[in-house]
């Protein structure tokens, strides 16, 4: 499976038509979040809404000891907070920035309104809704069903999708919270992936080598996921364009 091309472009955004997207553009103003950065925690009122044209948000989840756990992850197919357009919610986990981010940000307040009177964002909220559903339950299949090198394999192609490059900037203590394990397997299964020459890594950082390698070793779940984005929030011709060109 070939990774998708960065368009650096938001496919929901992608996806209004031209008008509607006119109308909403004076609404959106263009923000970097840095890696590690918390959007929210459980509880707070969601009061922006985030468009990813690269980079990758991670929706955690918390326990009370403190453990934490990856549910699912937004990149540039989908948005965080976009659920509150429709009425005021709260963060059921923690948000927080997984890979440096660029998006798009609007408050909730102006997107409510746009969505009283958008047909098709409320179309696309609802196919993205889905497509979040659906990564979040596959995911806890996945956690307990298939092994650890398993999951890293599908969270580093996850993780590549949707950024621009081939290096992911990850902490080891990062790394074991998205995967739920302790540090000492992530740096276990990262050497044993490194032997194979997936990834180079390195403190603090991890090289996509060969993807291929990668694609071998990962669970099903990665393609499933992939492919439930695909048939709710189908890629812009102009992605399309670019991963059949990078299939020549």
């Amino acid at each position: 499976m070939q990774r998708p091309i960065p368009q650096l472009q938001n496919r929901l955004l992608a996806a209004l038509p031209a008008g509607e997207l006119a109308r909403l553009s004076p609404h959106l103003s263009a923000v970097e979040l840095g890696r590690g950065r918390t959007i929210c925690e459980p509880g707070d009122p969601i009061e922006q809404a985030y468009f990813p044209v690269t980079g990758v948000i991670s929706l955690m989840t918390l326990m009370e000891n403190g453990a934490a756990i990856e549910s699912a992850m937004i990149g540039p197919e989908g948005a965080f907070g976009l659920a509150a357009a429709a009425a005021p919610r709260v963060a059921q986990g923690r948000a927080v920035v997984q890979s440096p981010l660029r998006a798009y940000r609007i408050g909730i307040g102006p997107l409510h309104e746009f969505w009283l009177t958008s047909a098709t964002l409320r179309q696309l909220a609802d196919r993205h809704g889905e497509g979040l559903y659906a990564h979040a339950a596959q995911s806890v299949a996945c956690n307990a069903l298939h092994s650890v090198e398993e999951r890293f394999c599908r969270w580093l192609l996850s993780c590549h999708d949707r950024i621009d490059g081939d290096t992911l900037a990850l902490t080891q203590e990062f790394l074991a919270d998205m995967l739920g394990v302790q540090r000492t397997t992530v740096t276990a299964v990262a050497r044993s992936l490194q032997e194979k020459g997936a990834i180079r890594y390195r403190r603090g950082q991890v090289d996509i080598i060969d993807r291929s390698v990668l694609e071998a070793g990962a669970c099903e779940c990665y393609g499933v996921v992939r492919r439930a984005y695909d048939r709710l929030i189908p890629p812009s011709s102009q992605e399309v364009r670019a991963e059949t060109a990078a299939q020549l």
